[in-house]
């Protein structure tokens, strides 16, 4: 420290000047040099080029002997005059300290309406137009609505396998008005027995699958049929009817070992996969889409049931043809058009459906088969609010309503 090593020299001789320099200087150094490394133990330099902080102290200017007295009296002028500069130093960094902030804030304001604005998000703005129909029914164990969107993904899959081709072409003793005359039976057959209607649809599938595989004379077409309901009435129905049933309906014109074997050779033929999509099961689903009422949707079943009867309509996809007369019954009865919500659980958009709609709205204007009125006759009953009764649409008028 300065203060001992004054009094030491205030109370002995002073020896020689080069000595008392150097040794009061390493002593000072060494005790500097201590403080430094504790105080800075991590700096990669090192304690002696922390010594320039404390002034000119080191031992090369101290090779001129001066006295601590003679320093202080030379240590003082030196920061009188460093003082104005360093006050003039700092009124010019206030100068321009000044300048730069009134340069800056017109950089940095239009920085922000850049950061502001995400035009992304209307994406997700379509998302609420879609209405989830299986909300409501989660609750509800038995109606598999947590598994109603896969299920019927998976259906319009399958309706790729089993897509039907212009068999008629290879059947020499059946033609298409033999095949509506059965059809326009089999929906009198499932009156009688009342089964489902999806019973019904899937028979109608079923004798098609086979006809398109075995070639079969007119005279074992209404065995086809029967035996057709017998297999989808096992599969759809809880109490279906049993073999006596079939026979008796069917006048006794087979025996009982003929309809066992045809049931044998169809569920052979088909090898045993008779989960066909029918477009049925899509009706329902998407009426629901479209919140229809009952009335709508039994318009929209009738033209679907009139279908079945029709052979040019075999090839139509289930999902398609039930969209289309959805689509035909909801603008029969002013009710809107196709929404985004039957855009997505259909997977078709309004323009796929239009011609298929002119279609059955020709078909339920000129009905080629007169004389065939099983479901006309059925669809006329208040039970069915009389739909077959309703007025057909102008074509013309149609087609606006369509493009608009």
């Amino acid at each position: 420290m300065p203060v001992p090593r004054n009094t030491k020299t205030l109370g002995t001789k002073q020896p020689r000047a080069g000595k008392v320099g150097t040794v009061t200087e390493n002593g000072k150094s060494e005790k500097e040099e201590s403080c430094q490394a504790k105080r800075s133990p991590s700096s990669p330099q090192g304690g002696p080029k922390k010594r320039s902080a404390f002034g000119d102290i080191t031992n090369a200017h101290k090779s001129q002997t001066v006295m601590g007295k003679k320093e202080t009296v030379k240590a003082g002028p030196r920061k009188v005059q460093k003082a104005p500069v360093v006050l003039g130093v700092v009124k010019n960094n206030e100068i321009n300290l000044k300048k730069s902030m009134k340069k800056t804030p017109p950089t940095e304001t239009p920085a922000e309406p850049k950061k502001v604005p995400v035009p992304e998000k209307p994406v997700p703005v379509q998302i609420p137009a879609v209405e989830d129909i299986d909300k409501e029914q989660l609750s509800d164990p038995y109606a598999s609505a947590e598994y109603a969107k896969e299920i019927f993904d998976y259906m319009r899959e399958r309706e790729e396998k089993f897509v039907l081709p212009n068999y008629m072409e290879k059947q020499p003793d059946i033609s298409g008005d033999m095949r509506a005359i059965l059809v326009d039976w089999m929906v009198e057959v499932q009156e009688n027995f009342e089964l489902n209607h999806e019973t019904l649809y899937l028979a109608v599938k079923l004798v098609d699958h086979y006809l398109v595989e075995v070639v079969s004379m007119r005279d074992k077409l209404q065995l086809i049929g029967s035996t057709a309901i017998l297999i989808a009435s096992k599969f759809e129905e809880r109490c279906p009817p049993c073999v006596d049933d079939f026979l008796y309906i069917c006048d006794d014109a087979y025996k009982r070992e003929e309809l066992i074997a045809m049931e044998m050779s169809i569920l052979r033929t088909l090898k045993f996969d008779i989960n066909i999509p029918i477009p049925y099961r899509f009706l329902r689903r998407f009426a629901k889409c479209a919140h229809a009422n009952m009335e709508t949707l039994t318009l929209a079943r009738f033209l679907c049931e009139m279908t079945l009867q029709e052979y040019d309509y075999v090839r139509e996809s289930p999902s398609k043809l039930a969209a289309s007369c959805l689509l035909l019954a909801l603008t029969m009865r002013n009710l809107g058009g196709w929404t985004p919500t039957l855009e997505y659980y259909s997977g078709y958009c309004s323009q796929d459906l239009h011609p298929l709609v002119k279609r059955l709205n020709f078909l339920l204007t000129y009905q080629p088969h007169d004389k065939l009125k099983a479901v006309r006759t059925k669809y006329s009953h208040r039970v069915f609010f009389e739909v077959a009764k309703a007025t057909p649409m102008d074509m013309l008028k149609l087609e606006e309503i369509l493009k608009s």
